[in-house]
């Protein structure tokens, strides 16, 4: 609010959204409010926004300077509403008029936030190949761009200079945030909430990276074929894989180790069932069963 308040008092008449996800849903947020009356909230996607948003907004210019949401080709702003809520404001409209991306802004992130960030966009193919929906070309585009970080995410947490990794790191995040408009699924139904935690501030790749191997093991059942798919890719069962390379790259053993408690567990699994990304899923999961696989990822 403070952001479009200085928009409306300098007289701007477009946005330039410049740095990681939440610089880039920020922006988007701030688009919205050109043409819409606030509050913001009433445009989340699980309140109906989605028809209320139109095309009568600032134009923007999106620039990504780490390589995890692909916001910059996506249609979602992600926010923490002041209600204490993180929802996800959907639409077309929210496409960024232009995306400049340029591997080298990412050169100078630290190795930490390059592997939470890397992983982000990795888990954007993974849910975006597992969610139920027939899309063959976001099928096609989302392995693509996993492959893309198959190849490059260690080399890139490694050497953060390694021109090629970067490049291909930045392709995984462009192709995950290109084909997820297919759906997400369990992973962000979970992270959501559990990154609107107040006091934890939790960042959102992180989260996805300790999660995705249990999604993994409790979406094995319902995705037929497409863990085989998964299995050849990375010469192993695909939720030991990522276990492992969340290992090696240095994210954290668990939700508890990042402060999630028990009784956040028990509130975020009833708001996982609200969230956006819930129904895409391709397998529905119960309270209690996302309240087994926080515990399974704690």
């Amino acid at each position: 609010m403070e952001a479009f308040a200085t928009y409306s008092e300098a007289d701007c008449d477009g946005i330039v959204g410049l740095g990681g996800g939440s610089s880039l849903d920020l922006a988007k947020a701030v688009r919205v409010l050109t043409g819409h009356q606030p509050p913001l909230e009433q445009y989340a996607a699980i309140n109906g926004g989605v028809g209320k948003i139109h095309g009568q907004i600032a134009p923007m210019i999106a620039i990504p300077t780490t390589s995890g949401t692909g916001s910059e080709v996506g249609r979602a702003a992600v926010i923490n509403m002041e209600s204490g809520r993180k929802l996800g404001i959907l639409s077309p409209y929210n496409l960024p008029s232009i995306a400049l991306c340029d591997p080298e802004l990412t050169y100078g992130l630290p190795a930490g936030l390059t592997a939470a960030t890397g992983m982000d966009a990795m888990s954007h193919c993974l849910e975006t190949f597992m969610a139920p929906s027939f899309n063959p070309p976001a099928d096609a585009i989302a392995l693509h761009g996993l492959d893309a970080g198959l190849g490059a995410i260690e080399r890139a947490v490694t050497d953060g200079s390694d021109r090629d990794a970067r490049r291909d790191m930045m392709v995984c995040a462009l192709e995950g945030a290109m084909a997820f408009q297919k759906g997400l699924g369990a992973v962000h139904a979970l992270t959501h909430p559990l990154g609107a935690i107040h006091e934890l501030n939790l960042h959102h790749g992180t989260l996805n990276a300790v999660l995705t191997p249990a999604v993994l093991r409790f979406n094995r059942g319902s995705i037929g074929s497409k863990w085989d798919v998964l299995e050849a890719r990375m010469g192993m069962a695909p939720d030991a894989f990522i276990a492992q390379l969340n290992e090696r790259i240095g994210m954290p053993s668990g939700l508890s180790a990042m402060g999630v408690t028990p009784d956040m567990m028990e509130k975020v699994a009833g708001e996982a069932l609200l969230d956006h990304c819930h129904a895409t899923n391709p397998r529905i999961a119960t309270r209690d069963e996302y309240l087994a696989i926080m515990k399974d990822s704690a």
